[in-house]
């Protein structure tokens, strides 16, 4: 079978996850729930796929073309919400002029495999039949359309509210999973009743239709596999299995990974080997992290890259920055977009860049903010400095040339150059360019007054006992 459409089902407003947002676009390891059938779908080199939109269309839509660059998309728009039989209706136009089978899947169900639409496609080709689908045994069946046999063939599948209760007591049930043969599924869900306990068009009556023509075949597949997410305990059992499935593969590919339970790894973010990834790490949305590099424990990557052999020390934050070969962040350190640190450069405890280049062999170890700014190789930054970069209106550049040393508790008011090999002093406030050698001193002279310490701790010991006094007689009386 070489021509496969796929029609997601991806219309509904979830309405158990209690939220604004459509349920397909809430997020399970860093990806939109519907990437996950958009994913499958050019797995099975779909020559079509057609997403069915409805609540939130515009919403779902941006996603899916703009976020995840599925530019050979095609929507369909189901106007009400009438059942899965008019939502597949609606998507018929836009499978006109195809000619194989459908896979039709919901948007909602992220952990499908491949291998099962695989056996599907299969066992679908063998029986010749109209349609096939895919069923579980639920540990609790509850809502689910039960699965009716004749014997050991399918005779229907009965929606949860209009069985019986003999039919309710049936543990097999429907995935919502169905590979249709396009010129029956164009005919027969034109034939669809609304006469049922929900005044909907089911599209599994197909089921009870096509075995009257003939077998229909059903592939068993794992309730964990299957099962769709509707609310946000499902959304959370969801997203645990995916981590769980990442961590394995990063661990079986050589990554160390402690106390694994703890961390989280989005999709598709890249990790070298022998890289070691601490407790409670979080590396998220589109991150890459080299060979042999240490991510220490509570670190916090996202969208980021960190290149071999650096280090992200304990408790850091990164949000769309780099850190260069063999550099090292943190501990307790916060990189905000647009860093980028050169190769064995230096950030270290509660130091925040923003938007700042610090090139390879340079140190900022202690306590400093440093936004806006370009910083050249091996530049010394003393604990305590800011890049006074914002004036209440407008960001201005700091600029330190290669071998600059900043003295502790300085501030440089952009804009403003320090030229090469220049130094800055100790408590200095700097708002003027600096020449290359040159020492910068800005700051008051000081001046000792003699023995005033002694009369100044005399004054004010004397203040704090009348206090004392006036504090005792208030209590009194």
């Amino acid at each position: 079978m070489t021509d496969i459409a796929v029609v997601i089902l991806a219309a509904g407003q979830g309405k158990r996850m209690k939220s604004a947002r459509p349920k397909v676009l809430h997020e399970a390891a860093g990806l939109p729930l519907v990437a996950y059938p958009l994913r499958l779908a050019r797995r099975l080199k779909a020559s079509r796929t057609v997403v069915v939109v409805g609540h939130g269309r515009d919403e779902v839509r941006e996603t899916i073309s703009g976020r995840l660059g599925e530019v050979d998309v095609a929507f369909a728009v189901q106007e009400e919400q009438r059942g899965t039989g008019h939502a597949v209706m609606s998507a018929l136009g836009a499978l006109r002029g195809h000619k194989g089978p459908v896979l039709v899947i919901s948007g909602d169900v992220p952990l499908l495999e491949k291998k099962t639409v695989d056996r599907l496609r299969k066992a679908y080709e063998r029986a010749g039949s109209k349609i096939a689908f895919v069923s579980f045994f639920a540990e609790d069946p509850s809502g689910y359309g039960r699965v009716l046999r004749d014997g050991d063939g399918v005779a229907a599948i009965r929606e949860h509210r209009d069985c019986s209760t003999g039919e309710r007591n049936i543990d097999e049930v429907n995935a919502g999973v169905y590979l249709i043969d396009f010129a029956y599924l164009r005919r027969a869900v034109r034939n669809l009743s609304a006469d049922n306990s929900q005044g909907e068009l089911y599209l599994t009556d197909l089921i009870e239709d096509a075995a009257r023509r003939g077998d229909v075949p059903v592939v068993e597949a794992p309730e964990d596999e299957v099962t769709g997410v509707n609310d946000r305990v499902d959304l959370a059992n969801v997203e645990a299995f995916l981590n769980d499935a990442i961590l394995v593969g990063l661990m079986r590919a050589g990554v160390t990974i402690r106390q694994p339970h703890t961390v989280c790894v989005d999709a598709g973010v890249k990790v070298g080997a022998d890289t070691e990834i601490g407790p409670g790490v979080q590396i998220r949305g589109d991150s890459r992290i080299g060979k042999g590099c240490a991510i220490e424990a509570g670190a916090v990557i996202v969208d980021s890259q960190v290149d071999a052999g650096a280090a992200v020390r304990a408790y850091s934050v990164l949000e769309k920055a780099r850190v260069g070969q063999g550099a090292e962040v943190g501990p307790m350190a916060r990189l905000r977009p647009g860093t980028i640190l050169g190769k064995g450069s230096k950030v270290g405890n509660f130091v925040e860049l923003k938007n700042t280049v610090l090139g390879p062999g340079s140190k900022a170890n202690h306590l400093a903010y440093l936004g806006d700014g370009i910083i050249g190789e091996n530049v010394n930054v003393g604990a305590g400095t800011i890049f006074c970069n914002y004036d209440g209106f407008m960001k201005h550049p700091t600029v330190l040339e290669d071998g600059v040393f900043i003295g502790s508790d300085s501030q440089l008011v952009a804009p403003v150059t320090i030229g090469k090999g220049a130094y800055v002093a100790s408590g200095s406030t700097i708002t003027k360019n600096v020449p290359a050698d040159a020492l910068a001193i800005s700051r008051s002279k000081q001046d000792n007054k003699l023995k005033v310490a002694a009369m100044l701790r005399k004054t004010l010991q004397a203040k704090k006992r009348r206090a004392a006094e006036a504090k005792k007689r208030e209590e009194e009386g």
